[in-house]
């Protein structure tokens, strides 16, 4: 479930009542005993509130075990000032390592931040890739671009898709870059490949 940390926070940027019905559907999975997980986009900011011990408790105790923060990676110029700077990120490596030792209860996952200890960026099906809500297999949520249908193959063919194997053969995941997303930074580049 994605939620943005507090009900403020969340409500702003996912719409007003969202917050509420996040609560109620995390009390109803309690109730029935299953297990759940939380996506939190984190920004210039909520990522003290996302990393903050209050925050992480209330989920905790309403059954979530799992958290993965999603840096914010900008989709228009206007909106750069939300993506975590490289203090930020500093903070929240720091933060999530603390939780891990802290608060073994839940597992705590970074993204892009735990592509250091994999070797490079995870997507394009080097760790994962994501499916549109149209079908297309995507590299990653940030990289919107797409060869593939899983409507019309295997989800073991799309992994195996011209555009993701160009991105791996291409070590375009493994370049450096300032943070956040190498697939955002060199959209160019992916969108090149998909013309090829």
């Amino acid at each position: 479930m994605s939620i943005e940390g507090n009900q403020e926070i969340t409500d702003a940027r996912r719409g007003n009542g969202i917050y509420e019905r996040l609560v109620e559907n995390m009390n109803e999975l309690h109730k029935k005993g299953l297990v759940f997980g939380a996506s939190v986009t984190v920004t210039t900011q909520n990522y003290k509130e996302v990393c903050s011990d209050a925050f992480l408790h209330k989920l905790s105790e309403k059954g979530c075990k799992a958290v993965i923060f999603v840096e914010y990676v900008p989709v228009t110029e206007n909106s750069k000032n939300l993506a975590p700077n490289d203090n930020e990120r500093e903070y929240l490596e720091k933060e999530i390592n603390r939780l891990r030792e802290e608060h073994p209860e839940m597992v705590y996952v970074s993204f892009p931040g735990d592509e250091k200890g994999s070797g490079g960026c995870v997507a394009a099906g080097r760790g994962f890739f994501h499916i549109n809500s149209h079908g297309g297999a995507e590299p990653c949520p940030f990289s919107p671009y797409s060869d593939v249908n899983i409507k019309n193959t295997s989800l073991r063919e799309a992994i195996h898709s011209p555009l993701f194997t160009a991105l791996r053969e291409g070590n375009i995941l493994l370049d450096e870059h300032e943070g956040g997303c190498v697939l955002y930074e060199k959209r160019e580049l992916v969108e090149s490949l998909l013309k090829k």
